[in-house]
């Protein structure tokens, strides 16, 4: 078997978890080729997102003037095949309610995927996410390519099944990955009845070698953290009001939150409008030894989202022993109950200032206790080097290796 990996944009700061899923792969002795749409725009703050950087093969950053002759080029000399992935573009194009121009580009890149994955003998591609990735790989595979298969995260995505094709995608895929059980429930309550064993559950997860094998109880400091792309799904514009609620009866209590995004203005409003300037600070992004380094300073992480899939960063906190605060909303439950943190309804203030001062007034050895539950949690499903050789074993049998 010979596997490669296809994103969109790749690497991102937000998706380290894919490069640990590939590393972890490799270890486990599969070498994997990287393919990403285009280069992310922003800035790379981490140095091994920045070294991972250098070993993606892009298919449309600075390639459009080959994509388009290889177009031409394939148009003319597989016309059957091309006449059919061009079909299965139009119907993508008019699900997705438009979008020709970036309908086509996605038949371009699929005609240079294909013709790479000859050369480097591939047999299986995998796409993550099942937008415009998972796109490439399955016109790819019309085309005469190699078989695919892609993972569903959510939240959108599982909100827009029908703008994505996801039928037809599943429809042609050797099998998806859901992430979660909740993630599987949605797709098989969207797919034919014939394509629900299609679908596999199998979590993302972390590399354990980075996180200490004892790492202690929380400190019993005032300090919350949270991480995350600042945007309205992850409802940090809740947090200022939230602390300023809490803070009559935790004195000294404050909180970090790392991460940028579209929300960063609202936050900062926010915090003017509740006089939480002192107590509400925002870092942006940061690596991950950083990352991991602060949540073991922290008392808990606070994550108050309206949308995610499941979010690595609970995983991170569960193996640094910290108990977190988050919200009662679609893969979460299924790691986080109250015995290793407090779940509240998304968009309930009051629940969520009660539940920091619920972390506030537990005893050091609830806290130790919780922490531990959740890192013993993590640890039983969600290490990658138990979660590679599962993803290795469903592609060598999608490629008959």
């Amino acid at each position: 078997m010979k596997l490669a990996y296809l994103l969109n944009s790749y690497p991102m700061t937000s998706t380290t978890f894919i490069r640990r899923e590939i590393a972890a792969i490799e270890r486990a002795g599969v070498p994997v080729k990287r393919f990403a749409v285009r280069h992310w725009q922003e800035r790379l703050v981490d140095p091994q997102d920045m070294s991972e950087r250098g070993r993606v093969e892009y298919l449309l950053s600075g390639q459009g003037r080959r994509l388009m002759s290889g177009l031409v080029r394939h148009a003319v000399l597989h016309p059957r095949g091309f006449g059919e992935a061009l079909e299965a573009t139009r119907e993508m194009h008019r699900a997705a309610g438009g979008g020709f121009v970036r309908h086509s580009a996605y038949l371009a890149q699929a005609i240079r995927l294909r013709a790479r994955c000859r050369d480097l003998g591939i047999t299986h591609v995998h796409a993550h996410f099942s937008t415009n990735a998972a796109t490439v790989a399955m016109l790819c595979h019309r085309l005469g390519g190699p078989r695919y298969s892609f993972t569903v995260h959510g939240p959108d995505e599982l909100e827009q099944l029908v703008e994505n094709s996801v039928g037809d995608k599943a429809q042609h895929a050797a099998f998806v990955i859901a992430i979660s059980a909740y993630c599987r429930d949605r797709l098989q309550a969207y797919l034919p009845e014939h394509l629900h064993a299609r679908v596999k559950i199998v979590p993302c997860g972390l590399d354990l070698r980075d996180y200490p094998s004892d790492p202690g109880p929380p400190p019993m400091s005032a300090r919350l953290l949270s991480v995350g792309r600042l945007c309205p799904q992850k409802g940090q514009a809740e947090i200022p009001a939230a602390i300023a609620a809490a803070a009559d009866t935790a004195p000294g209590l404050s909180v970090v939150l790392i991460g940028d995004g579209e929300s960063r203005a609202a936050i900062e409003r926010e915090i003017a409008a509740t006089a939480t300037g002192g107590k509400v600070k925002l870092l942006g992004w940061r690596t991950n030894a950083e990352v991991r380094r602060r949540i073991g300073e922290t008392r808990a992480l606070l994550l108050p989202s309206h949308a995610e899939g499941l979010p690595i960063v609970i995983m991170e906190a569960f193996a640094m022993g910290r108990p977190v605060i988050t919200t009662r909303i679609a893969g979460i439950p299924e790691l986080v109950d109250d015995s290793c943190g407090w779940l509240v309804e998304p968009g309930d203030g009051a629940a969520l200032a009660e539940a920091i001062r619920a972390v506030m007034a537990a005893s050091k050895a609830k806290l130790a206790k919780m922490g531990k539950e959740g890192r013993k949690r993590v640890m039983a499903r969600h290490d990658l080097d138990r979660i590679a050789p599962r993803l290795i074993a469903l592609f060598a049998a999608a490629s008959g290796s």
